[in-house]
């Protein structure tokens, strides 16, 4: 499903070089579990951006499905972009518009009708238990709920895979393990989930496989993995 092959990214920094990730190589089947663990700066989130076609390798390929995605023009780009849900840290929820106006915002904008939204909406809604908060606005609900709504809106195009990056981050630990929890729970409905994370707690508790950064390069790819740095 995604492969990376000798993947590198290069940044310039006060004119010299400095690589983000370093020749990364990993596959990731369909319907797995993985979480990329690593201290702040081990190039997590960049992994993750290379993935959704947001930053382009300064080296190697990145294939999703056959596909080198660096090689799509902005309307295959879009399109890939549907295949793949992003949930982060701070959320990313509009203040002024109310949990299901939030979900169906990221419908409209790919012009879904008015019909699938009043179909999808709710029923995206009830798999992350929110349904009774329809019509509540951001401000009102907890981080846990909030972080919910972000992952119903990443669902809502039914993608192929979900990215987390740090999504328990600003989450106390009765919230993150409900977040958890819900990820294993879409993960146990067919989606692949790619989890961001420098939580030891989590890591060591999934018992999944755990593909470990430090300075941009892969130290280990356990099936079985543990925090270890």
């Amino acid at each position: 499903m995604i492969e990376f092959r000798n993947v590198s990214k290069i940044y310039k920094i006060n004119g010299e070089d400095c690589a983000a990730v370093e020749n990364i190589n990993l596959k990731i089947e369909p319907k797995e579990f993985v979480s990329i663990a690593g201290a702040s700066g081990a190039g997590k989130s960049t992994l993750l951006k290379l993935l959704l076609g947001k930053e382009k390798p300064s080296e190697g390929e990145i294939f999703f499905n056959g596909h080198d995605i660096n090689f799509l023009d902005s309307q295959e780009l879009s399109h890939f972009r549907r295949s793949v849900g992003m949930v982060f840290q701070d959320f990313k929820l509009l203040s002024r518009k109310t949990v299901a106006e939030n979900i169906s915002f990221a419908m409209e904008v790919v012009g879904r009708t008015n019909e699938e939204i009043s179909e999808d909406v709710p029923q995206v809604l009830e798999l992350v238990g929110l349904v009774e908060k329809t019509d509540y606005f951001p401000h009102q609900l907890s981080g846990g709920e909030r972080q919910r709504v972000s992952i119903a809106r990443a669902l809502i195009h039914r993608p192929e895979v979900i990215l987390a990056d740090e999504p328990t981050g600003n989450l106390d630990l009765l919230n993150t393990w409900d977040i958890v929890r819900l990820l294993l729970k879409i993960n146990e409905l067919g989606t692949t989930i790619i989890l961001a994370t420098h939580d030891r707690e989590i890591i060591n508790n999934l018992n999944r496989r755990v593909i470990t950064l430090n300075k941009g390069r892969i130290m280990r790819d356990e099936e079985h993995g543990r925090y270890i740095l």
